[in-house]
């Protein structure tokens, strides 16, 4: 097998030879390869072709056809539907019809008329770049080592020097069919190279079967790679060298913790944002650096990044050990940074804008560092703010390499604006689903792994928001974040061991909370247990467990959210998950029911005195909610069976039959009603009851 240092050679033969005959099918494996290394390609960047001989459907006879990674998606997930087919003559024919750079977004519309394949994905951007070159395999990749040397100011010559002239260079233009043109102008002038270097863009790289160009762009790659490795250090050190020391682990997890919901507040003045954090060696390399205030500022090169990752990063004038417990000092400190990136980017927006520009979009950062602790991202939703994260630090890579060999260069202003707001950009932004109702929300939802709390996550999951999974039961907790990993994917959920009356794991869990996702906007205290005895067989131990976890646990959690929703400054929502037992006077509940009681009232309090903060606090109020629920284990199904005088198996139906609607309950009736009140139309509601009970006339609230 083949060895590289700096790259991972995955190509495996036994697989490849069940696949012999099928070029595309081949395609996509070598897709698949190199998008499953990051050193490579980042995440939905670069695209992969390949042109085989098929038989028209309308003639019967042999047309070369390309094969295409279509629009979005990510070759490192590559499958045939993700894959645009062309008729590769039709589409050289659009030479004919061409007017020039100035209307090249035209020929975008003129890619359908180019199209084999009827139920393929539609063509890219790139199209063009891959159908004027001749070659079968194509490989466009944004390697952060090839980039370096993209984006340096000699990187031409760097070029043409480390390759020997067999590696061809295409200055910075916009994807489109005018570079494609200019593809194949600098092939036809340079016959015998084995790849082009796009100017603060990426690489192309080819070969006549689909095992050459993984080989091709594999050793391209690492030549770039052990050059800048070479040079780091040589000629100064990385980036200027260090400024300032790092805290240890534990601390920058702690301050960034601490920050995380102040600088979710601020990104989320248009729209509720979700946050990533990151701490890795190669950003605290670059933060801590005497650089940063040089580069930073400059912005990033492969239009990838900047698109991911706005025009430019706000660095915090903060220290890392900065004491942050001056919540509303902090607020008043920040406020002007923000503010001042605000009006850069409104600024670079009127400086550069054209008359059919899309209006201005969101002008908070989406790149924060923080020196000495790390980088912040907020976007849209996880995986976008995760994937900026990536992006950033693919940007700091590059810089690196650049600043190694020669100075790094990024876009031009003008540049970078004609891609961000670019009319096909916004069309594609356009084509996106509309945001779900709890889209850019964060959940804490008690006691979530199972039963009447993971229906609630599962909902909240289904209507965008993302979920911090807890439990006192490790390997129940386990359970459910595996079930929401296979369901919903990575970026969903967060996990936290919880026991509610814990206050250190209570502390711990809305760190996660804030690590994870920057903060929390919903909190749903459900977590319980319930106990029935007469009062003859109630002992103190059953008393106090009742209070703790049902009284002590709500007011405790409460208590911990508000000061992360007071950090925000964005309102947010708690929902208590009481009972019906809180207004009905049963037998054999003395401690369960007087406990209900009082967590309806605690919820009265809070709704009264969180109003001014926009935080709002409802109740739902179940009842026998049997399925999946730990309240119906430790004997209370049994306690209530002799009760009534029936027995376990006769509950479900002698609860529905009491009923006014002769229902039974289900932890997803819950889950709707949790729903109703945070999905957006109970905006101004606080301080209410719901009963989810199927009507029980005893449970009328008035």
């Amino acid at each position: 097998m083949l060895q590289f240092k700096h790259v991972s050679y995955l190509w495996d033969d036994a697989k490849a030879a069940e696949l012999a005959g099928d070029e595309v099918a081949l395609l996509i494996y070598r897709s698949n390869l190199l998008g499953a290394d990051l050193r490579l390609t980042n995440y939905g960047g670069g695209n992969t072709s390949c042109k085989v001989m098929s038989k028209d459907p309308l003639t019967g006879t042999e047309v070369e056809v390309m094969w295409i990674k279509g629009s979005g998606g990510d070759i490192g997930t590559l499958k045939k539907s993700g894959l645009a087919a062309l008729y590769v003559d039709r589409l050289r024919s659009l030479k004919n019809v061409y007017r020039g750079v100035a209307y090249e977004d035209e020929m975008v519309e003129l890619f359908n008329h180019c199209i084999y394949d009827l139920a393929s994905k539609a063509p890219s951007i790139d199209t063009p770049l891959h159908g004027f070159l001749p070659f079968k395999h194509i490989d466009h990749l944004h390697p952060d080592a090839a980039i370096a040397i993209a984006a340096a100011k000699d990187g031409k010559k760097i070029t043409q020097e480390l390759f020997g002239g067999t590696i061809g260079w295409v200055e910075w233009k916009k994807p489109g069919f005018e570079l494609g043109l200019q593809l194949k102008q600098c092939l036809d002038e340079n016959p015998g190279i084995r790849g082009i270097m796009l100017g603060s863009h990426g690489l192309f790289t080819w070969g006549d079967t689909a095992y050459e160009s993984y080989i091709n762009t594999l050793e391209v790659i690492e030549k770039c790679a052990e050059y800048l490795e070479e040079n780091y250090g040589k000629k100064a050190p990385v980036f200027g060298g260090q400024k300032i020391e790092s805290l240890d682990e534990s601390g920058r997890k702690k301050q960034a913790a601490a920050i995380a919901p102040i600088l979710r507040g601020f990104c989320s003045s248009e729209r509720h944002m979700i946050g990533h954090f990151t701490d890795d060696a190669r950003v605290l390399e670059f933060i801590n650096s005497n650089g940063l205030s040089r580069l930073a500022p400059l912005g990033t090169s492969c239009p990838d990044h900047f698109l991911r990752t706005k025009i430019s990063p706000l660095v915090l004038d903060l220290q890392p050990g900065e004491d942050l417990s001056d919540v509303k000092a902090l607020q008043e400190r920040l406020t002007p940074a923000f503010e001042a990136y605000r009006q850069m980017y409104t600024d670079y927006y009127n400086t550069c804008k054209h008359d059919n520009s899309p209006a201005i979009r969101d002008t908070n950062p989406v790149i924060i560092l923080y020196p000495g602790v790390g980088l912040f991202s907020f976007s849209k939703d996880k995986q976008t703010a995760r994937v900026a994260a990536e992006f950033y630090t693919n940007a700091i890579n590059v810089m690196k390499g650049a600043e190694a060999i020669s100075e790094y260069t990024s876009l031009p202003r003008q540049e970078a604006f004609d891609i961000e707001y670019w009319l096909l950009e916004e069309a594609k932004l356009q084509r996106m689903p509309k945001p779900k109702a709890l889209s850019g929300k964060i959940a804490l939802i008690t006691g979530s792994a199972g039963g009447i709390g993971k229906a609630i996550a599962k909902k909240f999951v289904d209507e965008g928001a993302v979920v911090i999974l807890n439990d006192m039961n490790v390997e129940r907790l386990d359970g459910a974040g595996e079930e929401f990993k296979n369901l919903y994917g990575k970026d969903s959920y967060a996990t936290a061991v919880l026991d509610v009356t814990n206050s250190e794991q209570i502390g711990a869990a809305l760190d996660t909370a804030a690590l994870a996702f920057g903060g929390v906007d919903i909190v749903i205290n459900n977590a319980g247990l319930s106990i029935s005895k007469s009062i003859g067989d109630h002992t103190e131990k059953d008393w106090d467990l009742l209070y703790d976890v049902l009284v002590k646990g709500q007011f405790f959690i409460t208590q911990a959210a508000v000061t992360i929703m007071k950090k925000q400054a964005i309102g947010g929502d708690i929902i208590n998950i009481v009972s019906k037992n809180a207004l009905v006077s049963g037998p054999n509940n003395a401690g369960y029911g007087s406990a209900k009681a009082a967590q309806l009232h605690l919820s009265r309090l809070n709704a009264a005195e969180l109003g001014a903060d926009h935080i709002r606090v409802n109740v739902v109020n179940p009842d026998a909610v049997i399925s999946d629920s730990n309240i119906w284990a430790g004997g209370w199904a049994e306690g209530r069976a002799k009760a009534y005088g029936i027995t376990v198996a006769e509950l479900p139906a002698y609860y529905a039959k009491r009923t006014l609607l002769n229902e039974v309950i289900l932890p997803a009736d819950i889950a709707n009603a949790c729903f109703a009140f945070t999905g957006g139309l109970l905006n101004k509601s606080t301080g209410n009851v719901l009963n989810v009970d199927g009507g029980v006339a005893m449970a009328f609230v008035r």
